[in-house]
């Protein structure tokens, strides 16, 4: 009597443990894929990001290569009127200095 009771505890002992164990193992196997598909759109939004920086990236390049060479045409253009100014300056004191003399 006592082997038949002993026996039939560790029959549903052992019936409980293996469904304890199974669902344990489902459930590490869920999460394990929900932090698969999360890192997976997580990785894709990256990715997006990156190209669009890239991309902002090649923009702005463009841009200030633009500007620099815009500067370099001022900075010409400014050089060419400061000589000029100077030769009418130099042009106009002696000028000045006719009709006051």
């Amino acid at each position: 009597m006592y082997s038949v009771i002993i026996t039939a505890i560790t029959v549903l002992g052992g019936t409980g443990a293996w469904r304890y164990y199974e669902k344990r193992a489902l459930s590490k196997e869920r999460d394990d894929e929900f932090i698969r598909h999360d890192c997976k759109d997580r990785i894709s939004k990256l990715e997006g990001l990156l190209e669009a920086a890239g991309r902002e990236k090649d923009e702005l390049r463009g841009m200030i290569l633009t500007l620099t060479r815009e500067v370099a045409a001022l900075s010409v253009k400014v050089e060419y009127l400061t000589k000029e100014n100077e030769e009418l300056h130099k042009k106009t004191r002696p000028a000045k200095k006719q009709i006051n003399g």
